[in-house]
């Protein structure tokens, strides 16, 4: 049953103009057949809403974010987001402008038509050419006649031409325009100030007993310890097998032997290659090349290319072919050809020679033999875990596992910031975070090759650790507080004595004078607010920048208005007029299609839509 709706639509109305459902090929819903005789969602106006354009709308709305991240999509999680209502929002936008082009008698003629059909690639033949039975086919797939898909065609076409209409007039009102750019390209000049402990009348001492005492009880976050995992695990590492196992002098040299390519590798050349498409083209960049006239880079530049797109790389005398000989032949950087190429005419550039390269096998065998020997010792790993399973498996605690196979056997408290030795592998934090008191030991794989087991043994909560235990800890947090008070402190009065008149440079401060600063400019070692507090001030104030950390004083000497004749400015101004033309016309096409909606009415069949979802659950 159809229900009308609210007709009035709000300023987030979701305008895309649906492209997308006139190109076939989806190859996802087809022609799914929905049963009975309903046809549509809903309508605006006259104009029906396609059940099977929505159905197919939907599922590739899925499709793409099943791409994106990696794995399929169910309808449940996609109307979570909120996917099936902005596909709706977009189709009842979309028949609204439909709607109303057809009220006003916008069309395109047959020829028009034809030319748009004869244009698409899904309908076209190996040739390239209009494939009249590929058109029927796409159209067979999508369950459309010809009749109908024509009609979408100039529905689409109509439809464009009104939202041109709507959006073409807009412009950008040049006061904007021109005051945004002026902003973006005004620049400061301004004094810098840092302060530092150093500069402070006296050092900031030690604190006393009591100092101490309130600050650790003022700030117990600081001091608190994070909840901790206590954890018994034992655990073997290849490494820890290098002394119990042995590999013979012959593997190592077959090893040598399997991976000679990275111990001894040919003379090679480091070379750029620049196709041509005839001989006579080439031979006349390299007279001109020769004669001084243009440089390599210059003639791949006038044929669309950078020195990346002709970057071979490091080449062999195997890798060039028909070109080898003479590359090979330079004994210092240079370009030779043209010489004919699988590609055609070639110009070739040697920009570096790398000599032969061989390491000896009584060079490369320490390196092969240590590498063999933790191989071997992550065998012996793989033929223990068996016995080490069964074991786990039967009941027996850690402690006898580690006694019956010489694992080794720990404990650790364990928390978010423990990296110390098994700590460090990833595999054992994620166990160690999933672990449960009640969970039976199983054995897990580390990423070296090694193995292990853990028991959760009690979970402590967080809590305040003892003052003696980070007495250190808490002097060294009171001593930065205190100085950065301090400092602080400083700065008010260097900030008054600057509004009193004297200059920042003459505070007895060290300073850094910054000319024509740009707004978007990075100040290398002070923070962003610096730059920003800058921006905000008029010409001869003076403001304190703190971050918690640092403490700086600025002080703003001249504003320079931007250059009306810098290219720059002009470029921005170009750039500022179209992104905000763009903008006031996509506002204008969304009122405009609320404004239709409300004046032709909205209907939505929810048995239509709840026979569409349950297809897609």
């Amino acid at each position: 049953m159809s229900n009308p709706l609210r007709s009035k639509k709000r300023g987030n109305t979701i305008i895309w103009i649906l492209v997308g459902m006139l190109i076939l090929g989806l190859g996802g819903f087809g022609a799914t057949n929905f049963g009975g005789t309903v046809r549509s969602i809903g309508s605006v106006g006259d104009k029906e809403i396609d059940l099977r354009d929505y159905a197919r709308l939907l599922q590739r709305e899925m499709n793409a974010l099943s791409a994106q991240i990696g794995r399929p999509v169910t309808f449940q999680e996609a109307q979570t987001l909120g996917l099936d209502r902005q596909v709706q929002a977009r189709m009842f936008a979309s028949a609204a402008l439909d709607d109303e082009a057809a009220r006003i008698g916008l069309s395109i003629g047959d020829e028009e038509v034809g030319r748009r059909i004869l244009g698409i690639e899904a309908f076209q033949g190996i040739d390239g050419t209009f494939d009249r039975e590929a058109y029927k086919l796409a159209l067979q797939r999508e369950g459309l006649t010809e009749a109908e898909f024509e009609e979408r065609l100039r529905e689409e076409a109509a439809r464009f031409i009104l939202q041109d209409a709507v959006m073409g007039a807009t412009v950008a009102p040049q006061v904007m325009v021109d005051r945004l750019a002026a902003w973006v390209h005004e620049t400061r000049s301004f004094t810098l100030a840092e302060l530092t402990a150093s500069d402070l009348p006296e050092p900031v001492g030690e604190p006393g007993e009591d100092d101490i005492r309130a600050y650790y009880e003022a700030h117990p976050d600081l001091f608190t310890a994070p909840e901790t995992r206590q954890i018994t695990y034992i655990w073997l590492t290849p490494e820890m097998l290098r002394d119990e196992v042995e590999i013979d002098e012959e593997a190592i040299r077959k090893l040598y032997e399997d991976r000679i390519d990275e111990f001894v590798t040919p003379e090679r050349r480091l070379v750029d290659r620049l196709v041509y498409p005839d001989e006579q083209s080439a031979t006349e960049a390299k007279a001109r090349l020769e004669a001084g006239e243009a440089t390599f880079e210059d003639l791949a530049a006038e044929r669309g290319l950078t020195l990346s797109d002709i970057d071979l790389g490091e080449v062999t005398r195997d890798d060039l072919g028909n070109a080898a000989d003479a590359v090979f032949a330079l004994t210092e950087p240079g370009v030779v050809g043209p010489i004919q190429t699988d590609l055609g005419p070639a110009l070739f550039a040697m920009n570096g020679i790398l000599d032969a390269r061989e390491v000896p096998f009584e060079e490369a065998r320490d390196e092969l033999a240590g590498e063999a020997l933790l191989d071997r010792a992550r065998r012996v790993i793989a033929d223990r875990m068996d016995q080490i399973e069964d074991l786990l498996a039967s009941g027996a605690s850690l402690e006898e596992v580690a006694q019956e196979t010489g694992m080794k056997l720990g404990q650790i408290a364990y928390a978010p910031d423990s990296e110390d030795e098994i700590a460090g592998y990833s595999a054992f934090r994620e166990a160690a975070e999933k672990a449960r008191t009640e969970d039976f030991p199983a054995l897990e794989s580390l990423e070296d090759g090694g193995i292990f087991a853990l028991r959760l043994d009690r979970i402590d909560p967080p809590a305040l650790r003892p003052m003696e235990e980070v007495r250190d800890e808490v002097i060294a947090y009171w001593r930065r507080e205190e100085t950065l008070k301090r400092l602080r402190e400083l700065a008010a009065e260097i900030e008054a004595r600057v509004a009193e008149g004297t200059p920042l440079s003459s505070t007895g401060l060290v300073t850094t004078r910054y000319e024509h600063f740009r707004r978007n400019g990075f100040l290398s070692g002070a923070p962003q607010q610096v730059v920003e507090r800058v921006f905000s001030l008029s010409k001869g104030q003076t403001a304190i920048v703190d971050d918690g950390e640092t403490v700086f004083v600025v002080a703003v000497d001249d504003i320079h208005a931007a250059d009306p004749e810098d290219e720059e400015l002009r470029a921005t101004r170009e750039a500022l007029d179209a992104q905000i033309a763009q903008a006031i016309g996509t506002d204008m096409l969304q009122a405009f299609t609320a404004a239709v909606q409300e004046q032709a009415g909205i209907n939505l069949n929810t048995a239509a839509l709840n026979a569409v979802h349950a297809q897609l659950n």
